[in-house]
């Protein structure tokens, strides 16, 4: 065993602006809307509190922070306290995380969970982020990978316009298009967004498909109304795990966000541009496994049918990482199926299926009989690899708050079984391998104008 120091580079981290912010950044002509955007927020805050099973169970409280970090309120540095975000991040031995939008305590400006929303907004929307984000991490891109949402542009111009500017200020990555469902332009393969993509090569900015993308506008909000009554009928209380362990198909599992990934791969997007780096975060990768070998069997019926001149595994190893976040015990036992060189950790910061306040404990236990070299590359070196982040700057951080090779492998005490069942509850922890839905997949193909052909 070793004591040298672990480089933890985290695949998933959230941040929102305060939604008195919102105006400061918020083109004049859009003002008017900020009313409704507002009661938004505050409808959006009052559903999702009931996410945190800690309200249901003070005695876990006392488990799972030992160390004070959420009762003296470390998840402001989600809301722009980036002091307060980095002594968290040096207290679980992180050396940078990425940072995307979306958080518990504000509503993502102009988002559409309660309300169809015109796209004019929802680009205006990301642009809030976009430049609340550039101002309030500018200052330690070091420790942050900020990822932008440039495509939320209301056409391709829009679009590459709003990246080269992300990229001006030092963010790293960019969401894909349609985080939110479209029917006003093409799919993710067509030429439309060839400038697009190579203009992320061209730049060196990885893109990023998070959980809920393509997701219908009000969709959220029904899902969670729909989970909260099923968890009340049934004399539930925690709507966390009521998500997690007793509803199907929650965003985080569900196949839209690797329908994004297939429709690149057989559509021939990573054939057009082979340095293209796409990161898939915050969707189980116990899925990975079954997912490609279904469609790399659609390839292989039919490769005179798409555009895609390799199977779909084969561009998962040399284009792809999956963000494990809020990792499960499963996930680790199937790092060799999933791809030991294509999985990077996520501490998903601070939300509350997230492994934050306890990040120490959970790889702690997670990664039990792991040899060195892939607790190494899992951790930190995927990402410095498949991303070309920066590995020396990187080790000097690690050296001063990383954890040792023994903090994380060697001999210690034993998990208390009630932190167990906190990380259970509000992640699906000890969930037993799940295997995506084949027959789901199929109709997703085949309503794809592109690749119903395909699908047969």
């Amino acid at each position: 065993m070793s004591t040298d120091k672990v480089i933890i580079v985290s695949g998933d981290g959230h941040a929102e602006p305060p939604k008195e912010v919102w105006k400061d950044y918020l083109e004049a002509e859009y003002h008017e809307h900020l009313p409704w955007a507002y009661e938004d927020s505050d409808n959006f805050v009052q559903m999702l509190a009931h996410m945190s099973h800690l309200t249901e169970r003070p005695d876990l409280l006392e488990v799972i922070d030992q160390d004070g970090a959420y009762t003296s309120e470390g998840w402001r540095g989600a809301i722009g306290d980036v002091d307060r975000r980095i002594v968290e991040m040096d207290r679980e031995g992180i050396a940078a995380e990425m940072v995307y939008w979306g958080d518990t305590r504000v509503l993502h400006p102009f988002s559409p969970p309660f309300r169809a929303v015109p796209q004019e907004l929802k680009a205006a929307g990301s642009r809030i982020y976009d430049r609340w984000a550039a101002d309030v991490f500018g200052g330690a891109l070091d420790r942050f990978y900020l990822v932008g949402d440039p495509g939320a542009g209301v056409d391709i111009d829009a679009m590459v316009a709003e990246l080269d500017w992300t990229a001006a200020k030092g963010f790293r990555g960019a969401f894909i298009p349609m985080m939110f469902a479209r029917s006003d332009i093409p799919p993710l393969y067509d030429p439309y967004y060839d400038p697009f993509w190579a203009r992320c090569v061209e730049l060196g900015i990885f893109v990023v498909c998070h959980a809920g993308y393509g997701g219908e506008d009000n969709a959220f909000a029904k899902i969670i109304a729909d989970a909260m009554a099923k968890m009340e009928a049934a004399g539930r209380t925690d709507l966390l795990d009521q998500l997690n362990n007793h509803t199907e198909d929650f965003f985080h599992r569900a196949l839209e966000p690797t329908q994004a990934l297939w429709q690149m791969m057989l559509g021939g997007v990573f054939d057009r541009f082979p340095d293209l780096r796409f990161l898939l975060t915050e969707v189980r990768g116990d899925w990975i496994p079954s997912i490609l070998a279904h469609v790399d069997g659609v390839f292989d019926r039919s490769r005179d049918k798409v555009a895609a001149k390799r199977r779909p595994s084969e561009y998962w190893r040399t284009n792809c990482l999956q963000s494990l976040s809020f990792v499960h015990r499963c996930e680790v036992g199937m790092r060799h199926e999933i791809g030991l060189e294509n999985i990077v950790f996520g501490r998903d910061y601070p939300h509350p299926e997230g492994t934050w306040p306890n990040t120490g404990d959970w790889l702690r236990d997670a990664f039990v009989g792991v040899p060195e070299n892939e607790l190494r590359l899992i951790l930190g070196e995927n990402a410095i690899r498949m991303l070309h982040l920066d590995r020396d700057a990187l080790r000097a951080i690690a050296e001063r708050v990383g954890p040792s090779v023994d903090d994380i492998l060697g001999p210690g005490p034993e998990i208390d079984p009630r932190m167990l069942e906190s990380w259970d509850l509000r992640s699906g922890y000890l969930k037993p391998i799940e295997h995506a839905d084949s027959h789901a997949i199929d109709e997703l193909l085949r309503a794809d104008p592109g690749l119903a052909a395909a699908a047969g």
